[in-house]
């Protein structure tokens, strides 16, 4: 996993960060304050963004197999397993979303509302979304660095630069992996789907899912359907 260690680190301060936050504040409040700016572009924004948490995958998973068919499987059983955790969880828990929790127990407060999203009302810890951003983008990340590994593994003058370039490159290919997959997690607060406590818990589910699946990654390279993938038109 040290390719994406970098990943790794800013979700795990974040998880630091957001644990201590919930421990201090009411999660309603911290909810106000999270959700307190919006305009319209970020409306836009979001509305549309946070859909990547339920479509987006699958496309991938599709692209995937023009690369290698494991990771294709791999993150297609992720976001399949992951799911599965999540919506027993959340009818284990049964918590309120948002717009009920306020509803029944702060009917003055009136919730910012985006045109064209409709506010779920139950069933709101774990976060789905934000497990299918992480799952996604940790995988990702994965997957990228593994692209560019030649460039990494290549031994190098210290001379010339090159590692220097390699590490940045990896490095920015975590930092937005990282970014997009907070961003998608943010959206679902932003829209009043979720409080910061069903983020927290989706962020858990959806790296230790892709981390414990990864461990089973390197004796699965060793197989041969593992690097079989589908030959574009012309392709020999």
């Amino acid at each position: 996993m040290k390719h994406a260690k970098p990943f790794l680190i800013l979700s795990a301060l974040l998880l630091i960060t957001l644990g201590v936050v919930l421990m201090m504040y009411d999660k309603a409040q911290l909810h106000l304050a999270m959700n307190a700016y919006h305009s319209p572009m970020l409306d836009l924004f979001f509305r549309h963004f946070t859909c990547v948490g339920e479509w987006v995958p699958y496309v991938i998973v599709v692209g995937l197999l023009f690369y290698k068919a494991g990771w294709a499987v791999f993150l297609l059983v992720d976001v399949l397993l992951s799911g599965l955790f999540v919506q027993i969880a959340k009818h284990i828990f049964n918590t309120d979303r948002p717009y009920m929790y306020f509803a029944q127990n702060m009917p003055d407060v009136q919730l910012p509302l985006v045109e064209g999203v409709t506010l779920s009302r139950w069933f709101s810890f774990p976060s789905g979304h934000t497990v299918t951003f992480f799952v996604l983008f940790l995988t990702l990340t994965f997957v990228l660095t593994e692209m560019t590994k030649p460039t990494y593994d290549v031994a190098v003058s210290p001379r010339n630069g090159s590692t220097i370039h390699s590490r940045l490159g990896m490095l920015i290919i975590n930092l937005i992996c990282f970014l997009f997959a907070v961003l998608g997690a943010y959206s679902r607060i932003y829209l009043s789907q979720h409080f910061a406590e069903d983020i927290f818990g989706g962020m858990i589910v959806g790296i230790v899912t892709t981390c414990l699946l990864y461990i089973a990654v390197p004796s699965l390279q060793k197989k041969s359907f593992w690097d079989w993938r589908v030959k574009k038109t012309g392709e020999k």
